[in-house]
């Protein structure tokens, strides 16, 4: 079951009794008072609202840790703002005086010590509130809240638009985030700054087109670093929801995100997104995976090549094998990661992309290396390859220095069927057959079993390809119609 369908089990005595912390986070948001057909949910949603403020007694359990809060706060206040009634007007006020209650907490427990997203997230609650209370309180909500985030835009938000912890889940939640705060202002003109608004409107922009650059023809987001599919909304649905508020992006082709790190290389037929960037920003990367030099694809519309994804954020060796180097799609040398990443949210020695050479226009053709296998004895240095032509990729793997193996993973996505020959592995579905050669004769890769994780709560299992790198090893993957 994903983790959007274990939300459902909430209710009385229900909401501490799951033991993944991040479904009972999740639990707490109550993010289904603002999804698609709520007003349709509606005595459910009361029942359920009732039953929170019964059981969640202020500072008790996991509803009361402030980035759950600030989740909540906005998700509420939306419903509130949005006019579809709860037909309840007890219950009405027993929430309004329980978010009074919620934001006094929350404005003593910012999470300065987590910064990123959580940060951002605390101050956009502490806006939200500040905008829908009245009185002098609330008046300090607001300040803080302004001050919080007009700070926190300047710090986490890249030239290019992308968001500085390098997960384009949490692009889209905080792409997101931005179009809300334009839409409070919407809903109450004045109250926002006129210099912040329009700095919002013009960050939602590139925020927007950095998403779109890192988004599968699908519509949905590729998978680096923490992005679980259904950890946020499609894409598709940020952009009617941006232009709905004037912003609009062109549909993204070919492009270097260099701020960020990110390669876009697409054709008529196949898009190429690749990473070759940083693990994320120096102070937190905690939600970085071990992942340099990988890459996701797409051919004729669909995900052809994904990496393992992500579908736990608890602490333990799936979460582990998750950032692992051997879960992404990326060269593995003497079964080490290429970042060192522990715990559920910690990373140690980092790989370094270096020697990065960008698309030259007219040309799809990237190139890097990094550093991260220096410690090994005989400091390793893994470099990669990509070129992009109208119908086949050329990715060309050199692994230099002395080292006991090597190999790259190439994990496809459940909807196709594989099958190996001596010479060549043929990939199909109904549409398209992909076929994959190597120069190495003799050494054909392995197909093994494996899993991708679409989202939080969920795995299926896969096909794996692991190709030995001796020195220097090309795949050539080949695509066409089936007739």
């Amino acid at each position: 079951m994903s983790i959007l369908g274990q939300i459902t089990e909430v209710g009385p005595g229900h909401w501490e009794t799951h033991p993944s912390k991040l479904v009972r986070y999740h639990k707490h948001y109550f993010d289904d008072l603002v999804a698609d057909s709520c007003a349709e949910r509606r005595p459910w949603h009361r029942d359920l609202l009732a039953s929170w403020l019964d059981e969640n007694p202020p500072a008790v359990g996991t509803g009361w840790e402030p980035y759950v809060v600030s989740l909540r706060l906005v998700n509420w206040m939306k419903s509130w703002i949005s006019g579809v009634p709860l037909a309840d007007p007890e219950l009405k006020s027993r929430l309004e005086a329980s978010a009074a209650v919620q934001t006094r907490w929350l404005e003593k427990r910012i999470e300065h010590h987590l910064l990123g997203n959580h940060l951002w997230t605390n101050a956009k609650a502490l806006v939200f509130a500040g905008t829908v209370f009245h009185g002098d309180e609330a008046s300090s909500w607001l300040d803080r809240g302004l001050h919080l985030l007009q700070r926190e835009l300047q710090e986490q938000i890249l030239k290019d638009g992308g968001h500085f912890e390098l997960s384009p889940m949490y692009q889209a939640i905080l792409t997101e985030d931005v179009i809300d705060l334009l839409q409070l202002n919407g809903c109450y003109p004045g109250v926002l700054p006129q210099g912040l608004v329009a700095e919002l409107s013009t960050t939602a922009t590139r925020m927007l087109h950095w998403l779109r650059v890192m988004t599968h023809p699908d519509g949905k987001v590729a998978q680096f670093n923490d992005a679980a599919l259904n950890g946020c909304v499609a894409t598709e649905h940020l952009i009617e929801y941006a232009r709905r508020h004037s912003i609009a992006t062109q549909p993204p082709s070919s492009e270097s995100l260099k701020a960020s790190g990110y390669v876009r290389l697409q054709t008529d037929s196949a898009v190429v997104l690749a990473d070759v960037a940083k693990v994320g920003p120096d102070y937190i990367p905690g939600h970085a995976h071990a992942d340099t030099l990988s890459f996701e694809m797409s051919v004729g519309g669909e995900r052809l090549f994904v990496n393992g994804g992500t579908s736990t954020y608890d602490r333990g060796d799936l979460r582990e094998w998750e950032r692992s180097t051997a879960a992404h799609n990326t060269v593995v040398v003497d079964d080490s990661d290429s970042s060192e990443v522990w715990a559920s949210f910690r990373v140690g020695r980092r790989a370094r992309p270096l020697d990065i050479s960008y698309p030259e226009e007219g040309e799809l053709v990237l190139s890097a290396r990094h550093d991260g296998y220096r410690y090994l004895p005989g400091s390793p240095t893994h470099r990669r390859r990509w070129h992009l032509a109208q119908d086949n990729l050329t990715l060309t793997d050199t692994v230099e220095g002395q080292y006991r193996n090597a190999h790259a993973n190439l994990r496809v996505h459940p909807s196709w069927s594989v099958s190996q020959t001596a010479e060549e592995i043929s990939i199909t579905n109904e549409r398209h057959l992909v076929t994959l050669k190597w120069t190495v004769p003799g050494s054909p890769p392995v197909v093994a079993d494996d899993f991708w994780a679409p989202g939080f709560g969920s795995r299926i299992r896969c096909t794996l390809l692991r190709f030995s790198v001796a020195r220097e090893r090309t795949i050539t993957v080949s695509w066409r119609p089936r007739t």
